[in-house]
Parts: C-alpha cells; structure tokens; sequence
C-alpha cells in the first residue's frame, strides 16, 4: 500500500512538473525538426572553435524569413522557441543559445530551451513581460554579468552614452502589454529608471568603425546605437570577416530575411541617418 502511494505520488510529481514545463514554452513541432536538421547540421563542427561555431549557426538559418513580434503573441509571458520566423533580436538570442548549446556538448531540445531563457531574461528567470531583457544595453549588461558576452566596446576606444532611456513608457499604445496594464506600465517604468541609474552605456561611433575593423572579432555580436530620443539601439547583428572587409550577418526587415550584407559595417552606419554607432560584445 505504501509503495502504491509512493509510486502515485511520484506519478502525480512528474506529471506536474512536465506540465508546468511545457506551459512555459511556446513552440510548434516544425521548431524541433528545424533543431534536429541543425544537430546534424553542426556535429562536424562540435569539437571547432566557438567563433566557428557561431558562424556556422548563423549561416544555418541564411534566407529565414524575416518576423517581427513573435514573442508577444502570449497573454502570459512563456519562453518561445520559432526557428522559423526571426527578426534581429531573436536571431541574435538564437544563435547565441544554439552555439552555447553546440559548445556544451549536450545537443537537446531542452539544454537549447534552457541556454535560450538564460540569454533573453533577467538573470535567466522568466517572471512576467517586465523579466524579458527589452532594451539592448540591459541585455548586454546582463548578459555580460551572466558571462555569456564580453563588452568590447570602451576598450575599442568607445564613447559613454548617457542617454535617458524610456522609449517604451513614452510610446505606449506601441507595446500591447502596456496599452492597458497600469501595473505592468508601472513595472516597465522601474526597469527603465534602473536603467537610467546606471552610468550609461559605451559605444563606437561610425566614424570610427573603418579605423577599428581589423579590432572588431569575427562573430562579436554588434547592436546598433541611435539618435532616436529615449532609445538605446534600432538593430542587432554579427559582425562578419569575408575577403578582408568587415561586413555584418542579420535578420534584414528590408530583404525579409537571414542574409550577410554586403556592405561594411561602415557603410551601412553611414547609410543610417539615425545610427550613431555599435555596441560591440564578443560572445563568451
């Protein structure tokens, strides 16, 4: 009788912690092929160097068409997981989790689920919309402290950034989970004023970039700065070597898709009259 019980107990235990599991990711069964076509995909390059690595789970997920709000479609917060939609910031978190994953040489759904969660949440735990890392330079931080990036910029010779950042409560009615929520609204406001209590952030102006080029590492994760009032950055990318110039891999809003631009990095600042400059952060 007191085995049968155990055994119910424990029963009951798994099914829980299995459900509350899967509660928490958001993703469709195309997503585990799309992982499973890359696990075979990337097992000649397991044992090569991480920048080899990441160039190569970049290069997996070249012509992905382009999507933009996959991650605010859940009235709660979950993780979500789409391998087959990304825009400029789920590419970067994804490329980031899949190299992480690849390098510890545990290459399952759930070790990838979890190395995902790590990178796109404040210190890795999911707790609400306001958990989530909006804002490029606080998820740098955070994910420097984590251990996961390095900041480069400053020492590139870098400029501080002390902009006030509160894009987000200042456009309002742009963000769904704070159109009506006062209490996440409020939440919100509090993430930006930590923020703004730090000192600042550093980044490359694009004047600099053609004379830093041969410093910016091949695969560093590079963001975008901006002169857009209230705002840290517009884009994310990789920086990218090819024939001895420095171009940049993203997920393009204006091709649709996964490409590496065939500009320099450079010339693509210069292009963006917004831009001001990158963020630089090699990957750990």
């Amino acid at each position: 009788m007191q085995q049968k019980t155990i055994f119910s107990f424990l029963l009951f235990s798994f099914f829980f912690i299995g459900s509350a599991f899967s509660q928490e990711i958001d993703f469709k069964q195309q997503d585990k092929v799309i992982f499973e076509k890359y696990v075979k995909y990337i097992q000649p390059f397991c044992s090569k160097s991480k920048e080899l690595i990441l160039q190569k789970t970049a290069e997996f997920f070249l012509d992905t068409p382009y999507v933009g709000g996959t991650l605010d479609k859940n009235d709660t917060e979950k993780l979500v997981i789409n391998l087959r939609e990304l825009d400029c910031v789920t590419f970067v978190e994804t490329v980031i989790a899949l190299a992480n994953t690849t390098a510890s040489g545990d290459l399952s759904f759930d070790n990838f689920a979890s190395q995902l969660q790590q990178i796109r949440y404040r210190n890795g735990v999911i707790d609400g919309y306001d958990s989530r890392l909006h804002y490029t330079s606080d998820w740098a931080d955070n994910n420097v402290e984590k251990k996961i990036l390095c900041a480069m910029s400053q020492q590139l010779g870098g400029v501080l950034e002390t902009k006030t950042i509160d894009f987000m409560t200042s456009h309002r009615s742009s963000y769904n989970a704070l159109k009506t929520d006062d209490d996440m609204f409020e939440k919100i406001g509090k993430m930006e004023d930590k923020i703004n209590e730090r000192d600042g952030f550093y980044y490359l102006p694009k004047d600099k970039i053609k004379l830093k080029a041969t410093k910016i590492p091949h695969m560093a994760m590079i963001a975008f700065t901006t002169s857009i009032k209230g705002l840290d950055t517009t884009h994310t990318g990789f920086a990218y070597k090819k024939n001895g110039k420095l171009i940049f891999i993203h997920a393009s809003s204006t091709k649709k898709k996964v490409v590496i631009d065939e500009k320099t990095l450079s010339d693509y600042c210069e292009s963006q009259k917004s831009c001001t400059g990158i963020m630089v952060m090699p990957v750990l």
